[in-house]
């Protein structure tokens, strides 16, 4: 492991931040005890995230219309992305609720 200066080794954390492992794409899923964490990285490294309820279905699609909004509707500061995007989650939500 390389030396960052006096403060000696990096802890596990640091090492997690700073050093990721060939190979890796990031993380997908982070499923906690109270939320679920779910990450969608596009080809050009931009990231998307949604935090659910733990056990949340379609999240990955869900994230997959948002990136497709976000490319569609670039720069992302525009009234229709907004529009859009709060009708997708809104669709979501009511396939999950059944509504």
């Amino acid at each position: 492991m390389a030396d960052y200066g006096s403060k000696g080794r990096m802890d596990t954390n640091d090492s997690l931040r700073l050093l990721p492992t060939t190979g890796c794409s990031g993380i997908e899923l982070l499923e906690a005890d109270t939320f679920d964490l779910h990450c969608f990285q596009s080809l050009t490294g931009t990231k998307f995230f949604v935090v659910c309820e733990p056990g949340t279905q379609h999240m990955e699609a869900l994230l997959k219309v948002v990136y497709e909004l976000y490319t569609f509707y670039m720069p992302i500061r525009c009234e229709l992305f907004d529009i859009n995007l709060a009708q997708a989650v809104q669709k979501d939500c009511v396939a999950l609720l059944g509504r």
